[in-house]
C-alpha cells in the first residue's frame, strides 16, 4: 500500500513539473505572438557560386523575403540576411550562429535551404532574407512559407510558391508559375513566347501585364471579385461574366490561366 501511495505521489509530481514546462513554454510562446521579442542579432551570410549555363537555381525558405535578379556576370551570387530575435540580447546572439543554410550544389543546380533551429527553442523567432543574383538563362524556382517574393528582369522560366506573401514579378521574359495562398500576385512579363503563365492566389488581387502583340489564350476566374480586361484589344471566346472571362489575344496560343478566390484580377498590356 505504501509502495502504491508513493508512486501516485510520484506521478503527481511528474504531472506538476510538466505542467510547469508547459506554462514556462506557452509564457515563451505568448511572448512572441504578443511582439515582445524586441532584442535582435544579426549577419551576413554571402556565397559565390559557378553555374552551367541554363542551369537551375532553387531557393527554399522559411520566414523572410527572397529577391532574385539577373545579373550581368556568370556567377550565381548570394547574400543572405540572417536574423534572430529573443527577449534578450545574450538569447538573440547565442542562436544566430544556429541558423543554418543547407547547400546542395551541382555543376547545373543550385539548391539553398533555411533549415530549422536544432533541439526545442521557445521565445525565438528565425528570419532569413535571400538576395540573390543569377547569369542570364537561369531557371529559377523558389518556394517560400512567410514572406514576400520577387523576381526581377529574368529571362527564363521561373516559378514561385508561398504560404503568406505577395509575389512580384518585374520584366519577365519567359513563361511563370506564381502561387500564393495569402497575398497579391503581380506579374510583369515582357514576353513569353508559347511558355504558360499561371497565376494563382487565394486571398490577394491579381495584376498581369502582357505586351500588346503577345500571341495567348486567357482565362480568369474570380470567386468573390471581379475580372477587368478592358484595356485589352482581344476576341472573347464563350460566355463571359464579371467573374469569369475567356478569350484570346491577336492569334492566340500561350496559355494564361489565372485565378483568384477572394479579390481582383487585372490584365492589362504594355
Amino acid at each position: 500500500m505504501a509502495m502504491i501511495q508513493l508512486m501516485a505521489m510520484s506521478t503527481r509530481g511528474a504531472v506538476a513539473v510538466l505542467v510547469a514546462a508547459l506554462a514556462v513554454a506557452g509564457g515563451a510562446g505568448c511572448h512572441m505572438q504578443n511582439g515582445a521579442l524586441e532584442a535582435t542579432a544579426s549577419d551576413q551570410w554571402t556565397r559565390s557560386y559557378d553555374l552551367s549555363a541554363g542551369g537551375d537555381v532553387q531557393i527554399v525558405g522559411g520566414n523572410g523575403t527572397v529577391s532574385v535578379e539577373r545579373g550581368a556576370g556568370a556567377k550565381v551570387e548570394v547574400t543572405a540576411e540572417r536574423i534572430a530575435r529573443a527577449a534578450a540580447e545574450s538569447t538573440a546572439k547565442d542562436v544566430l550562429p544556429r541558423i543554418k543554410i543547407r547547400e546542395d550544389i551541382t555543376a547545373d543546380r543550385i539548391v539553398l535551404q533555411t533549415e530549422g533551429l536544432g533541439g526545442i527553442v521557445f521565445g525565438v523567432n528565425v528570419t532569413v532574407n535571400y538576395k540573390v543574383v543569377v547569369p542570364a538563362g537561369t531557371k529559377v524556382r523558389v518556394r517560400n512559407a512567410n514572406g514576400a517574393v520577387t523576381l526581377s528582369n529574368l529571362d527564363a522560366q521561373a516559378t514561385v510558391s508561398t504560404e503568406n506573401g505577395a509575389i512580384t514579378g518585374k520584366g519577365l521574359g519567359r513563361g511563370v508559375e506564381f502561387r500564393t495562398t495569402n497575398g497579391n500576385v503581380t506579374a510583369d512579363v515582357a514576353n513569353f513566347d508559347r511558355d504558360t503563365v499561371e497565376l494563382r492566389t487565394v486571398n490577394g488581387n491579381i495584376e498581369l501585364t502582357v505586351p500588346k502583340d503577345i500571341n495567348a489564350n486567357v482565362i480568369a476566374n474570380v470567386t468573390n471579385g471581379g475580372v477587368d480586361v478592358s484595356e485589352l484589344a482581344w476576341e472573347p471566346s464563350g460566355e463571359q461574366t464579371r467573374r469569369r472571362v475567356r478569350g484570346r489575344l491577336n492569334a492566340g496560343g500561350a496559355p494564361v490561366d489565372v485565378t483568384t478566390v477572394n479579390g481582383r484580377v487585372r490584365i492589362h498590356s504594355r
